[in-house]
């Protein structure tokens, strides 16, 4: 099954993974080696079962608490150890322990599909092949492409949960995070079959809300969603996990700090231009509000009062579509009691502007320093916040970006050897964008500052000088880019995922932008510039 309905995957890696399993199966077995099984061999099993014996278990046991206890030092990395085998009466005891119970034959595996009939495609030839709009409720919207592309018995499914109190404050932030970790933890043996079966699901939070993916095949994709839900619904908390997971999380934001200065920079940046924004030591504050009891009130809180929307595509018909959404809005609004938000509760954040004129001068004023306590290498991002994105400003900034890509990591790293991450690219945040240049050495960043200027100041001329071929031969390599088609039915969804979670729903973007890409002349890009914010991160000495 896995192997008949394999997606397509890129020639490079495709090609990779093809010459890694030369060594392991023979010429005519390389496509299908790992997928199909050639034969039933029972003596093998057999073979395998005998060795299962307590006289063959080999036991490791790690913890601090035997540190008094070893006896021998490994000779590479000097690791304490000590080697004893097991005692005569523990092995007899193993022995005539009997039969466990719990150590049976699975039951049927309820995910394993059984039809993988392609439905046939019923919109006229002239139709629009793009998402539209099945069904508007005051508490859903749900998109829907029936695939015509990929022509395999799979689907996928985008969800939202969108609430107004997600990014409330720090501590309505830590209690979604720890809501949606709890439920992955404890849904992961329950969703093993269905992965087993070719089911995945995704759960994640963010400043708006909840956001469930789930793909694989289209026959039983409708069970698998319908028991989230109801996991979802009615979620109980494991005081015990609580109490490891909250751990764990208090643990990584506390070792925020020792991340990599580059990290640091992209952290802060996101920070300082949301409209809101919480810290990593304001959320490590809020976690002492993290209990059970208020994780308990929380989550009704929060399932009370959603938006929700959706995306379905892949090989589904639209009355099927229509049913999968209508039966999760019964879930939310029998089991949740969910409520649908007023519109004017559906906002999105927005951007602080940094400056006010069209395109200012290459030279920044607005500059945030940070301490980097763990590594002493420094790093900086400097940000040209260059427009609101529409078609014109998102194919200038892109074709930018294509031109000042190679020289900057040519002139900065290679050249300079200002460090050995040098990255030049786009920043793209709630309807803005700009051009970002980030920069990570042993340098202070003062001076890695001053080369990224330079750097700017060198490509006005470069710009000036570029031959129209080349800048030509720039054009069409980035429309040859946006226009190669994904090689997964997933990669498109979640292309088409981006413009309904940003609000934007331009799904015909690719086309739309190229086209105008190549009407823009050398001088519209070089118009296109100015200077934004450079966020500065010093090493300690």
């Amino acid at each position: 099954m896995t192997f008949r309905f394999k997606d397509k995957e890129q020639p490079q890696s495709y090609t990779c993974g093809l010459s890694e399993q030369l060594h392991y199966y023979p010429l005519d077995e390389v496509l299908c080696g790992g997928y199909l099984l050639s034969e039933f061999n029972s003596d093998h099993i057999h073979m395998v079962l005998q060795k299962l014996t307590a006289e063959s278990i080999r036991i490791a046991v790690v913890g601090k608490a035997l540190e008094d206890k070893v006896t021998c030092t490994e000779k590479w990395y000097g690791t304490c150890y000590k080697m004893e085998g097991v005692e005569e009466e523990v092995l007899a005891r193993w022995k005539d322990a009997g039969a466990n119970t719990l150590l049976r034959l699975p039951t049927r595996n309820e995910f394993v599909p059984t039809n993988f009939d392609l439905y046939k495609d019923t919109q006229p030839q002239d139709a629009n092949r793009l998402p539209e709009m099945i069904s508007q409720t005051p508490l859903t919207r749900v998109w829907f492409k029936q695939d015509d592309e990929y022509k395999l018995p799979k689907a996928v499914v985008y969800t939202e949960l969108f609430s107004p109190i997600a990014y409330l404050d720090p501590h309505h932030t830590n209690q979604l995070h720890i809501f949606a970790q709890l439920f992955r933890d404890a849904l992961t043996e329950y969703t093993y079959a269905a992965d087993l079966a070719g089911l995945s699901y995704s759960l994640s939070n963010s400043k708006y809300g909840l956001m469930l993916l789930v793909k694989g095949y289209n026959d039983k994709l409708h069970v698998l969603l319908q028991k989230i839900m109801e996991r979802m619904t009615s979620f109980t908390i494991d005081p015990k996990r609580f109490e490891i997971l909250k751990d764990a999380y208090v643990r990584a934001l506390r070792n925020f700090n020792a991340d990599q200065p580059h990290q640091h920079v992209v952290h802060y940046t996101s920070l300082l231009l949301a409209e809101h924004g919480w810290t990593k030591d304001e959320l490590l504050e809020a976690t002492n509000e993290m209990t059970v009891e208020n994780l308990e009130a929380f989550i009704p809180r929060f399932m009370s009062s959603l938006h929700v929307e959706m995306l379905i595509h892949g090989n589904m018909m639209r009355e099927s579509a229509t049913t999968l959404a209508s039966n999760l809005q019964d879930q939310l609004t029998a089991r949740a009691h969910t409520r649908p938000l007023l519109p004017s509760q559906l906002a999105r954040q927005r951007e602080y502007q940094l400056t006010d004129g069209k395109y200012e001068s290459v030279c920044s004023s607005q500059v945030y320093h940070a301490e980097n306590s763990v590594h002493k290498c420094s790093a900086v991002e400097t940000y040209f916040q260059c427009s609101m994105q529409d078609t014109s400003n998102n194919m200038k900034l892109e074709l930018l970006c294509q031109i000042f890509a190679e020289p900057a990591f040519d002139e900065l790293r290679t050249k300079e050897q200002l460090g050995y991450i040098v990255w030049c690219g786009i920043r793209r945040a709630n309807g803005t964008q700009g051009l970002r240049i980030i920069v990570q050495g042993d340098r202070h960043p003062d001076y890695l500052t001053s080369r990224i200027e330079a750097f700017l100041h060198k490509m006005g001329d470069t710009l000036d000088k570029l031959p129209m071929e080349e800048f030509e031969r720039h054009r069409e390599a980035l429309a040859s880019r946006r226009l190669e088609r994904p090689k997964k039915l997933s990669h498109l969804t979640a292309n088409w995922w981006v413009e309904i979670s940003t609000n934007q729903y331009n799904f015909d973007r690719d086309a739309l932008e190229v086209a105008h890409l190549r009407t823009l002349s050398k001088e519209d890009v070089i118009d296109f510039y100015k200077v934004g914010v450079c966020v500065y991160l010093a090493g300690c000495d």
